[in-house]
């Protein structure tokens, strides 16, 4: 096949380079987002008077009937023509000869490749948010039900207060918020429309590129041509706010392989989300989650790889710059993958209360709550916490826990002790005390909860 851009060349391309040098295998996926573009420049060409307008006409028509063969299955891309863009525009050429020659007036393939990558990063953007929203919805379905499901919280992966499975959820929505407000964040930023750019000079042709910025429904236009063709800074931070997504996933199902573990009992994964052993009948391994935690390396070496792709290009556009595709491409896939398991496997795990409140019951978890209760009665704060150190160490001695402690016990450490204290360090009042904003208590939850289902709807 005789290459669009042959013209200088007196011999063919090496049939392995064309091989290594084409991107079709899988920057095919773009072929919606490319025909797109074409339909608005060439419906710009004509208005502007560029091409016969007949001619425009014609070319749009056509490649809306290459759509719909492709999505029928009816086309086969060649690597021949090296990439999506020379594909299509091959076939346009093909089944309308001459006219279909003049859809490349005043572009360049270096911007046909940034709108096109543009294009497919806001529709995946878009289908993204809805996954992470998806997620956010189901965490706020636990946190509601689980409101007074007392459970440990832990700093070093020790016990060190009680909260609940509702603030303890909820922490993780709040990272997926921020998750969907960086994904919203990138999209603005990536909603800039480079066609017009050319390859890295701008265009004589007195093209209206607000015209198609609008078609497309972009938010403005690039402002520097050489920037237009060699920017990819959008592609990266995508990749970092994907890369951020799986780290919270990747934390969170740190916590449900050690909840499901038989140390700590805290949930039963459904069997639907969980596998079991080749050898050992009694196994029920948590896979979801393990699977989702290695994936996040996978994420993360996406990134790296565009930041080091970048990192020494000068401009404008580079064919390093290929490279990025593969890149964002299998970071989207992988964390589309891994969302919607994830948030099955989260509404269908089963919360063992009893295991939870027992577990917050065990290590101290009220003893702050005992300083605070002496410091309430006048004893400085660094006195009552000496005070309550010694209290452990003795109930650790003993075998025992300070709420268990008869009266005559608790007054050996302070005379200010009195009978209320039961009631005060008992593990309801620990954490509905907390009535902060930000806090474990109940009714702080249900109002975040609430404010948060309005926000969501």
């Amino acid at each position: 096949m005789a290459k669009l851009w042959g013209g200088r060349f007196s011999k063919a391309t090496d049939t392995q380079v064309d091989d290594f040098n084409s991107s079709i295998r899988f920057d095919a996926r773009m072929y919606a987002q490319d025909i797109a573009g074409s339909c608005a420049h060439a419906k710009m060409l004509g208005k502007q008077g560029i091409i016969p307008q007949e001619d425009a006409d014609l070319i749009v028509k056509t490649l809306k009937e290459i759509l719909a063969d492709i999505e029928e299955n009816k086309v086969e891309f060649s690597i021949d023509a090296e990439d999506i863009h020379m594909n299509i525009e091959t076939i346009l050429i093909s089944r309308i000869g001459d006219v279909g020659k003049r859809l490349h007036t005043g572009r360049s393939r270096n911007d046909q490749v940034a709108l096109d990558i543009r294009m497919y990063l806001r529709h995946e953007i878009d289908s993204l948010l809805e996954e992470v929203k998806a997620l956010r919805k189901t965490i706020l379905a636990i946190a509601k039900e689980h409101l007074a499901t007392i459970m440990p919280g832990y700093t070093h992966l020790q016990k060190a207060q009680p909260i609940t499975l509702a603030h303890h959820v909820m922490a993780y929505y709040e990272m997926l918020r921020r998750d969907g407000e960086r994904l919203t964040d990138c999209r603005k930023r990536l909603n800039i429309m480079p066609l017009g750019s050319g390859a890295l000079a701008g265009t004589t042709y007195p093209l209206d590129r607000e015209f198609v910025a609008a078609e497309l429904g972009f938010d403005g236009v690039t402002q520097n041509s050489l920037d237009g063709v060699s920017d990819r800074d959008f592609v990266c931070e995508l990749a970092f706010c994907l890369s951020l997504i799986m780290t919270h996933l990747s934390r969170f199902s740190e916590e449900i392989i050690l909840w499901s573990s038989h140390e700590f009992s805290f949930i039963e994964l459904d069997d639907a989300y969980s596998t079991g052993s080749s050898i050992m009948p009694q196994k029920k391994n948590p896979d979801v989650a393990e699977l989702v935690r290695g994936k996040t390396g996978r994420v993360y070496g996406s990134l790296t790889g565009l930041l080091t792709m970048l990192k020494g290009l000068p401009l404008a556009y580079n064919k390093d710059m290929q490279e990025d595709k593969e890149q964002i491409f299998d970071a989207i896939d992988t964390v589309k993958m891994c969302l919607p398991v994830f948030t099955n496997m989260l509404a269908t795990m089963q919360v063992r209360k009893d295991k939870m409140l027992h577990g917050a019951k065990g290590g101290f978890t009220n003893a702050t709550d005992v300083a605070d209760y002496l410091v309430k009665h006048g004893l400085p704060f660094r006195d009552a916490h000496g005070v309550v150190g010694r209290m452990v160490a003795y109930c650790i001695e003993k075998d025992t826990v300070i709420d268990a402690l008869s009266m005559e016990e608790m007054q050996s450490f302070s005379p200010l002790i009195q009978e209320d204290i039961y009631d005060a360090i008992s593990l309801t009042t620990c954490v509905n005390e907390r009535k902060l904003i930000g806090g474990p208590a109940m009714e702080t939850m249900k109002a975040v909860i609430s404010r948060y289902e309005k926000e969501e709807d």
